[in-house]
């Protein structure tokens, strides 16, 4: 049995990246039902094809799977059958019911069911998303102990010159990573370049645009910033096409269609010598834990998502600053702070 109930997440602010800024973002959150209770979430996203409204227009079309939730790989190639290329978020969500059910049935949480590592979760970074105030925002996280910040560029060239500079001064200390969205062009990039070096910028993700790999290639030999793909990366088949024009992989469960995906996905990077990103949409708690499962694996993480929220729908996850505890409760560790949240539609 599958249900789904849409949330509308409001963030504490208005999250502003390259592409656009938003205070809302629609989620749905879906749960299999078959003795023992799986959740996922799926959260859309415009850029990969999906928006709340398509998420709620397939679902009723999958409300007919009947499998047996031990048989992932059936899940895999039923989803990719139905929907070839297309709704990874839908995908992604019924990927961690599935899961989540399995590890439920065997009493255990989910990254103990995957036999991965117990290792500390690397710290994770926390947004200064773009806006009007920028260095007041960045030294405010600095403030609530956040040593990591990840700061999003992409307003042009004049103002991400004076955003970076800004920032810098107003948080000293932290270490600072810079992410323009596919926002830039090859030579403002190249100008840019010098200026992270002199900030000490850790690493750049996505500066050009996603099928620019020629041109992320030529930028990566020109510095040495870590470049990570994030909006490049759309499937797990995408990584031996980004080996020769980045350093690293940005793995978000929404866009690579679940954290079994994920988990290809890591395995084949490090197998083409690409570090690993561990990243988040907006999303809740729910979506979050399910990354922090898998964030073991990384060399760094960006699981700030629910951190941003003015109302998380979900508990369980332990925030010291920005160093997460891997969730230690069975199935995913997070539970929904009103149960009528996992039982609103049946499909």
């Amino acid at each position: 049995m599958i249900r789904w109930t849409e949330l509308e997440l409001q963030t504490r602010r208005p999250f502003g990246i390259a592409r656009w800024t938003a205070p809302s973002y629609p989620r749905t959150i879906v749960t299999l039902r078959r003795g023992a209770v799986g959740r996922g979430e799926a959260a859309p996203n415009a850029f990969y094809g999906e928006t709340g409204a398509t998420v709620q227009a397939v679902l009723p079309l999958l409300s007919d799977l009947d499998l047996d939730p031990w048989d992932w790989d059936g899940l895999h190639r039923s989803l990719e059958a139905r929907m070839p290329g297309f709704h990874p978020s839908v995908k992604c969500a019924l990927e961690m019911a599935f899961v989540e059910h399995c590890a439920v049935s065997a009493g255990l949480p989910v990254w103990r069911l995957l036999g991965l590592s117990a290792l500390e979760l690397p710290q994770s970074s926390y947004t200064v998303s773009l806006g009007d105030n920028m260095a007041q925002d960045a030294q405010d996280a600095a403030a609530r102990g956040y040593q990591i910040l990840k700061l999003k560029l992409g307003q042009g060239e004049a103002r991400d010159r004076a955003n970076l500079a800004a920032v810098r001064h107003a948080a000293p200390d932290v270490t600072l990573r810079v992410d323009a969205n596919a926002a830039w062009g090859r030579a403002e990039a190249r100008r840019m370049l010098p200026l992270l070096e002199e900030a000490g910028v850790e690493l750049l993700e996505q500066p050009l645009a996603a099928g620019d790999l020629e041109g992320h290639a030529e930028l990566r030999r020109l510095t040495a910033v870590p470049l990570v793909a994030d909006e490049s990366l759309h499937a797990v088949q995408d990584i031996p096409a980004l080996a020769g024009a980045f350093d690293g992989v940005n793995l978000k469960l929404a866009k690579l269609g679940g954290p079994l995906q994920a988990l290809r996905a890591a395995r084949l990077a490090r197998a083409h010598r690409l570090q690993l990103m561990m990243g988040c949409m907006v999303e809740t708690s729910l979506g979050i834990a399910a990354a922090a499962h898998l964030a073991g694996l990384c060399d760094w993480a960006d699981l700030d998502g629910a951190l941003l929220l003015s109302d998380d729908p979900f508990t369980g996850l332990v925030w010291t600053a920005g160093q997460l505890r891997r969730p230690e409760g069975v199935g995913w560790g997070v539970q929904p702070l009103d149960a009528s949240l996992i039982e609103e539609v049946e499909g």
